[in-house]
Order: C-alpha cells, then structure tokens, then sequence
C-alpha cells in the first residue's frame, strides 16, 4: 500500500530525515517509534505532504510519486487517499461534533450535507459519542475529543490513516479508551501507520515495528523481533529506558 524511498528531509541547515525507507502493506499496522526529535512525526507529515521533502518517491497504492516532481493534481490526489490523526487533535473550535466530521467531507469530498451527517453519526457512534454530536472541543475531554478526530479520519474513508503521537496530549485515565479505538481500526485491517511512545500498545497491535533516531531507520521488523530481540545498541539503549513496563526487553 505504502512504499517510501530515500525520503530526506531538512529544515534550513538542520537535516531531519536522511533516506528513510519504509514499506507498509495493505491492512498491515505499522508503528514507529524512537527517542523525541528522531523524525517520526515529520516522517508522518511528508508522507501526507503537510511537510514537503526535499527527495525521495512515494508510492500508495498503484501511484507513485517523485516528491520533487508533484504536479497540484497529485498533491490532492495523496491528500484524499491519507488522513491524518494530530496529538492535538485540531478540530475546529467554533465548530460542533458533528460539524467538524461534515465539513471535510463536503467539502474535500463533495458530499451534500444530508449525506455527510449521516455519515459523521454513523462514525460518532463507532467512537461512541454519538450522543455528544452538538458539544463543541471546549465541552469535549481531551479523550473525547481525540476520538472525534479519529471519526473525522476514518470518515473520509482513506486508503492509509497516519496517527502522530495519538494519546500523547491525553490524561492517563484518558488513554487507554483512545487505544482500544485504534485497535478496533487494527483488527479492521486499515492501512495504519502510527507513530507513539506507547510500547505495550505496539507490540500488541502492530504488524511491523520501524525504529527511528537520528533522523534515520536504525531498525525494523516485526513487532516481536523489535521489541524482544532488539539488535542495534542504539535500540537495544532506547528500549531500556521502558525496561519497568516491559520486561521482556533485552
């Protein structure tokens, strides 16, 4: 479904991301993870291209794409085939529940109103606030509201949905409903790439693990083989910092 090479990526003299390479097969979920300021987000974010890289090719699906060759017509074409799930959530302030699901759709997707609120309901209740459709973020848990911004994703039925940091900005009792969430998408067999510290979510709901520093992909392979049998010092390092919550890490 995905195919990524030689991403690079640099912001002024800083270089962010140097030939990242990654594959992501159709329903697989794959997380990523490494130490703050190794790339992962950004890596998201090129992906979906709300960051522009500097080189690489991107290929989702039959489509591949020479990063510093997009014509605007392919730029909407990854747009519309990604949706992106924000640790701040970024919902529409001055919007309602259900408001900020209809909006995209009508608009990116040309739904009529009717139709995208049937819709918006039908994934307000998947996420289990349907009863919450007319309350605005302000009124929303930080939970609550991050579950609306995964109904807005899964809405616009993309082929790959990239999740930032998913349950970072939440409260801890706040986290764990917003993970059996994405599990749920998981078990659906959605494209998934999910970037998070969450390690036990990870080696029990992805496909294949990516291990980001530096700016790099110092490892990768299934979930086990990562968070087990890590092989490389600078993974084997990472994972000891989680060595209280995971103690099958070597």
């Amino acid at each position: 479904m995905i195919k990524i090479r030689n991403l690079q990526k640099s912001f002024g003299d800083k270089v962010i991301l140097k030939n990242i390479d990654l594959d992501v097969a159709e329903g697989e979920t794959v997380a990523i993870i490494g130490p703050s300021g190794s790339g992962k987000s950004t890596t998201l974010r090129c992906i979906n291209l709300l960051e522009r890289p500097d080189q690489g090719e991107l290929t989702i699906g039959k489509n591949t794409y020479d990063f510093n060759k997009l014509t605007k017509h392919q730029i909407t074409e990854i747009r519309r085939t990604t949706a992106m799930v924000f640790q701040n959530f970024s919902l529409y302030e001055n919007k309602t529940a259900l408001q900020n699901i209809t909006l995209p759709l009508i608009k990116a997707k040309g739904y009529e109103k009717h139709e995208a609120e049937k819709t918006a309901l039908e994934y307000l209740d998947k996420v289990g606030l349907k009863d919450w459709k007319d309350h605005y973020p302000a009124q929303l848990s930080g939970g609550q509201q991050q579950r609306v911004g995964i109904a807005r994703a899964l809405a616009l039925k993309p082929e790959v949905i990239l999740f930032d940091e998913p349950t970072s900005a939440l409260d801890p009792e706040r986290v764990q409903g917003v993970l059996e969430i994405i599990k749920e998408i998981s078990k659906e067999r959605i494209t998934s790439v999910i970037v998070t510290h969450e390690l036990e979510f990870a080696l029990d709901v992805a496909d294949k693990v990516v291990f980001i520093a530096d700016g790099e992909v110092v490892e990768k392979g299934t979930a086990k083989e990562v968070l087990k049998s890590p092989k490389d010092e600078r993974t084997i390092k990472f994972l000891g910092h989680f060595a209280d919550k995971l103690e099958y890490v070597i």
